[in-house]
């Protein structure tokens, strides 16, 4: 609405002056029998094409077209070719580049064609005025026209270029964001968890002096080493140059180290290896580490005691993950675990998160991952490519 009303404007302050020039002998009409109102009918065609520019271009082009070749006839003015320059110029910012086109060469070889045929009949260099006349009021406003229009565009252009510019910043520190979520999940569950059981034991229960001794190592084993990762992870976060390494490189050479806090924790667990072990990419190296480390997690959290079976299958192109823990007894699965099959109402703080971050990790590496009762046991199932996804 606002345009419309600018090209309102325009239109009748262009009438205007041409009325003003018309009033003060400007126009010099041909015949001389005719109205001097009809006088000013080309100079106000040509002003209704202004009020097309944005609406139809090309319509707004034929009609200033016709207005000037109807002043030449009724007697030339100075007005409505002025005009007519305001019209080219518009059809060249608000029209489609074909339009932009056919404008550039038919100013151009109108010009030429003039300049050459007044060389030719009138045989004189004056006669070269006329065509410098017609350069003046087509080809001028014509390039004037292009030119606003590639600033125009590339001002767009760089306005689009900002807006994906942040959009790429705004999903990168989400990613981000879920990264280190996913990381600090997966360095302090275990500990705290272990914490926690052993806690409550030695609260609801008479442990005797022997028991309450081996808790309180438990208790304090967990909590010196999840400290000193916290630590670590929060010194990579305000200096990832200096503070050591990102403390989500630990890798399977860190396995036995996990196996045995899990032991002492509590927590029976069987390794199997099978095939070859071989150097691994570091993603998948990360990614197996931690899958590992949540499935131990969730079996300590949530498990009804016995043994856990551990598997690692180091195969040509995949490695193959497989934790095999009893289920909770009198629930047909683990509590957090279940609660990511299905989310009736919002989990408590931190239910589900680790199957997430696990599906995640997979995901990312372009491997799978599934988690459920099987033959009456949770089995957490990972498969990895040695390659990975970009």
């Amino acid at each position: 609405m606002r345009g419309r009303a600018l090209d309102l404007v325009l239109a009748a302050s262009c009438f205007a002056v041409g009325g003003l020039m018309f009033a003060i002998g400007q126009y010099h009409a041909r015949f001389a029998t005719l109205p001097h109102a009809l006088l000013l009918a080309p100079l106000a065609a040509c002003c209704a094409a202004i009020l097309l520019r944005r609406v139809s271009p090309v319509a707004s082009v034929l009609l200033g077209v016709a207005a000037v070749a109807a002043d030449l006839w009724v007697g030339p003015s100075l007005a409505t070719p002025l005009v007519f320059t305001q019209v080219l110029y518009d059809a060249c910012v608000h029209g489609r580049p074909r339009l932009v086109r056919t404008l550039l060469t038919g100013s151009v070889v109108l010009s030429v064609l003039t300049g050459a045929v007044g060389l030719a009949v009138a045989r004189s260099v004056g006669a070269l005025a006329v065509a410098v006349l017609i350069a003046l009021v087509t080809v001028v406003p014509v390039l004037t026209g292009i030119h606003v229009r590639h600033h125009r565009d590339q001002a767009v252009a760089a306005r689009q270029l900002a807006r994906l510019a942040e959009a790429d910043r705004a999903n990168a520190v989400a990613a981000e964001r879920a990264r280190m979520a996913r990381e600090l999940h997966d360095v302090i569950a275990n500990h705290l968890s272990a914490v926690a059981i052993h806690a409550t034991a030695a609260l609801s229960a008479d442990l005797g002096a022997d028991g309450t001794r081996k808790a309180l190592t438990v208790i304090r084993e967990n909590s010196v080493q999840g400290l000193a990762e916290m630590r670590q992870l929060i010194g990579y976060l305000r200096d990832p140059g200096s503070s050591g390494d990102d403390p989500s490189v630990a890798g399977l050479s860190g396995l036995d180290a996990l196996v045995g806090r899990a032991e002492r924790a509590g927590l029976a667990v069987d390794v199997t290896v099978l095939g070859e072990p071989a150097e691994l990419p570091a993603g998948v190296d990360r990614a197996a580490f931690r899958i590992l480390q949540e499935s131990l997690t969730n079996a300590l959290k949530h498990g009804s005691g016995g043994r856990v079976a551990l598997s690692l299958d180091y195969g040509p192109s995949a490695l193959a993950l497989r934790v095999r823990s009893p289920l909770t007894r009198g629930s047909g699965s683990p509590p957090a675990m279940s609660t990511l099959v299905d989310l009736p109402s919002p989990p408590s703080a931190g239910a589900g998160a680790g199957l997430v971050g696990m599906q995640e990790r997979a995901a990312q590496l372009g491997g799978t991952l599934s988690a459920g009762p099987s033959d009456g046991q949770w089995l957490v199932s990972a498969r990895l490519p040695l390659v990975e996804a970009a």
